[in-house]
């Protein structure tokens, strides 16, 4: 399937890619591969932002589940998010990549606070720019910060990295005869409950008109695969009228 091209876009990567085969915490080398394919991605042109989730240290719902208030809770997964920042930051610049890490909690002895013009001016100087600590608000994941991110800095598109190749009407890793589609409407996906993003983030898209790409991220060299219009992936978009 040939898919739209884009130049402006936004990466989402949940905090278990960067755990690799480990069940915890950040493996070195899976974080120099990723940081790899982003650094291929801007060699060929692309303008890039990233946004990381912090699943791999700390998720604010399950910490809520387990007794912790919910807004404390909150806030530790956004801290765990500044900590994939820096690490992908520093695995960028160790590949000679001009990185900055921006957090929507100010902590300017790690890195600067999030001004939306001056994430936007970084790009325009093809700086990546990591966006941490989620919107900086409880309640709110890094899915829903990811399509606010992308909203603000005219992002042509979202790429999500997942561990699966795309969407499915249902769980491919539980259901054997689950179906992936190679295009869906953002409509379909709240009416099905389809888990792509959470209901704010895909209604955040949908009301900008910003494509969501879900792909596997786990496999080497598929984003650039999939940043060429090739490989599997699915798109996610409003369909025309």
């Amino acid at each position: 399937m040939t898919r739209p091209s884009f130049k402006r876009i936004l990466l989402k990567l949940s905090g278990e890619v960067l755990m690799g085969s480990g069940q915890f915490g950040i493996d070195p080398e899976t974080v120099d591969r990723v940081a790899g394919e982003i650094a291929a991605a801007k060699d060929a042109g692309f303008e890039l932002c990233v946004v990381v989730g912090g699943g791999n240290i700390f998720r604010g719902l399950a910490g809520a589940a387990q007794g912790f208030d919910r807004t404390s809770a909150d806030y530790m997964g956004m801290l765990a998010t500044v900590m994939n920042a820096l690490a992908v930051q520093n695995a960028l610049e160790k590949m000679g990549c001009d990185t900055r890490v921006q957090s929507a909690i100010p902590m300017a002895s790690v890195c600067e606070p999030y001004i939306r013009r001056k994430a936007v001016r970084h790009m325009e100087k093809g700086r990546i720019v990591i966006f941490a600590a989620g919107t900086g608000n409880p309640f709110f994941t890094t899915d829903t910060t990811a399509a606010l991110r992308a909203a603000e800095m005219n992002c042509d598109a979202i790429f999500k990295g997942t561990s699966v190749d795309g969407v499915y009407d249902a769980d491919p890793k539980k259901v054997a005869s689950a179906t992936r589609y190679d295009e869906i409407s953002f409509d379909r996906v709240l009416t099905d409950n389809l888990k792509v993003m959470d209901a704010s983030a895909i209604a955040l898209c949908r009301d900008n008109h910003i494509p969501i790409v879900v792909f596997n991220i786990r496999e080497t060299g598929n984003l650039a695969t999939v940043l060429a219009g090739q490989g599997v992936a699915t798109i996610v978009q409003n369909q025309e009228s």
